[in-house]
């Protein structure tokens, strides 16, 4: 039992880099220890691209089956994350390439009865993710990855391959259209208050 332990907090001392290189080099189960570090940021970060929690859990899955099928492509000395992203972001983009458009975000069940906060609050994350929603896909995109998964802009400049200036300026216009989509009113509830 203290062996076991022991050998968890040796797994969590390691970097990432050193694991994929084990992974790399067919020490296979190294990628378990990836997949509990990252699996719950990817599922995040497809799920606020599509809104879609079963279809983000698939690709979750996908993707770390890929990062074992094309663990070779690894280059030491890069960045994991950087490059786990990249099978990420090539991963949604196979899997909805004929998709297009808009996709439902799943709702909270109407007859909830919430406190007045908690479902101000909601209707916050509500519009959020509507204005969210409302972008280009490759805003939505930038946006995730720098404000909802951490990304530094320079780790997106390397993922995206153009300069850490032009990823600040596409930044800042994603967050200014998000802003205007967030204080728009929604144009469906603007019509159903017209006709009721």
């Amino acid at each position: 039992m203290k062996a076991e332990r022991d050998d968890v907090r040796m797994s969590d001392a390691i970097p990432d880099e050193e694991l994929m290189l084990r992974v790399r080099n067919d020490e296979i189960e190294a990628l378990g220890t990836l997949f509990d570090r990252h699996h719950v940021a990817l599922f995040n970060f497809f799920y606020r691209l599509t809104g879609d929690a079963s279809g983000s859990e698939d690709l979750v899955q996908d993707v770390f089956y890929r990062v074992l099928k094309y663990r070779s492509t690894y280059k030491p000395g890069s960045s994991f994350r950087t490059w786990m992203y990249q099978v990420a972001r090539n991963t949604r983009s196979d899997r909805y390439r004929k998709q297009r458009g808009e996709v439902e975000l799943e709702a909270a069940p109407a007859s909830a009865v919430l406190p007045v906060d908690q479902v101000e609050n909601e209707q916050q994350v509500a519009r959020l993710k509507y204005a969210l929603m409302k972008l280009s896909e490759e805003k939505r995109e930038l946006l995730v990855l720098t404000r909802f998964q951490g990304l530094k802009y320079e780790e997106v400049a390397r993922l995206l391959q153009c300069e850490v200036g032009a990823i600040k300026v596409r930044v800042h216009r994603a967050l200014q259209e998000l802003k205007e989509h967030f204080h728009r009113r929604d144009p469906q509830r603007s019509q159903e208050n017209l006709e009721g």
